[in-house]
């Protein structure tokens, strides 16, 4: 039977099997091949942070309203970085549909239906290492998080946090032109960074890296700050690191008070700019020419051309069922793994 990873209550994930979903006209059946997990925004509701189990998204009116919540325990297939096979295709669908590897957005489980408009537009060349797919959709929030920063030739761009989104957003910065610092606590990540191509890797528990950031630029500090850690702490550091009327990008996903930003302090003095980057939108001015759909795309271009590496970023390739093990080493040491994905392979 088709099984899925659930959250059954706050850090707390089981496998269980399923009934199958039901084919319906202009859909398609997937078979997973990978599913990454997200060490972000998944651990949040692993944990049971994330705002929508706190409070109730109201869509119309884009607020977070207290006293009811959007979502509750169990938690089923959470993850947005699939691959895998159309296995079956509905009435309306062209049966030359089968056999086409996609990637999507389709969360920890073994068969997915989807449109097949949505599926087919997402294929992958034959070609291609199928674990590259797993990419896709955060290669687009680490590229529009480069498109928000607005990049020129030469600048010096600080990355806070050299986890999977960080460096692929390190990459990306460098190939639009930046000089590269990536700023990261764990020394096996700074240590991958300055493999891909970081200009200068920092320990933030060693010095201040504004200071450091200060020292290399002449005392300018940089042209444009992306923190992608989600630490408020580090939030804090990028405010401080920026150059005067610059711009820091925020992509992380932050949790709890902002107790450690001082925005009375570097923020106010130095005329720092905070813009917050999310996979929901893209900036006003690109809106014409740039979706989600084209920045995933873009990202595993890049990677087919061998100038994004991504599948460098995979520590563990583990059987599915190993999913509860995964989640508990990264809520529990997160500097253990950069990239963990589930293998669905040997279980057709």
């Amino acid at each position: 039977m088709p099984h899925l990873v659930r959250f059954v209550s706050p850090r707390n994930a089981e496998v269980v099997e399923v009934e199958e979903e039901p084919l319906g006209e202009g859909q398609v059946s997937i078979s997973t091949i990978y599913s990454g997990i997200s060490a972000g925004t998944e651990l949040t509701a692993y944990r049971g942070s994330n705002p929508y189990l706190n409070s109730e998204w109201d869509a119309e009116r884009r607020l977070f309203v207290p006293g009811t919540t959007s979502r509750s325990y169990p938690l089923d297939a959470w993850g947005y970085e699939e691959v895998g096979r159309i296995t079956a295709v509905g009435p309306g669908v062209p049966a030359d549909a089968v056999g086409s590897l996609v990637w999507g957005t389709w969360g920890h489980r073994s068969q997915a239906v989807k449109p097949a408009e949505y599926a087919l537009a997402r294929t992958l060349p034959e070609s291609d290492d199928p674990v590259a797919g797993i990419f896709a959709k955060i290669g687009a929030i680490a590229l529009n998080a480069v498109l928000d920063a607005d990049i020129h030739v030469g600048e010096t761009v600080v990355v806070f946090g050299a986890g999977v989104p960080g460096q692929i957003v390190a990459q990306l910065a460098r190939l639009n032109g930046g000089r590269v610092i990536s700023a990261d606590l764990v020394p096996a990540r700074r240590e991958l960074a300055e493999q891909l191509g970081a200009w200068r890797v920092l320990d933030p528990s060693a010095e201040s890296v504004a200071e450091q950031v200060r020292a290399l630029t002449g005392n300018r500090g940089a042209d444009v700050v992306i923190e992608m850690s989600g630490s408020y702490h580090a939030l804090q550091e990028a405010i401080r690191t920026a150059a005067y009327s610059s711009r820091v990008v925020v992509g992380g996903f932050f949790q709890g008070e902002a107790t450690p930003v001082r925005l009375g302090e570097e923020f106010h003095h130095n005329r720092v700019q905070i813009v917050g980057s999310q996979i929901s939108g893209v900036a006003p001015s690109l809106q014409h020419r740039w979706d989600e759909l084209r920045m995933s795309s873009t990202a595993l271009e890049l990677e087919r051309e061998g100038r994004l590496h991504l599948t460098e970023l995979i520590t563990h390739l583990v059987p599915a069922e190993e999913a509860p093990e995964m989640f508990t080493m990264l809520d529990t040491r997160p500097e253990a793994a950069l990239q963990v994905v589930l293998d669905y392979r040997d279980e057709r």
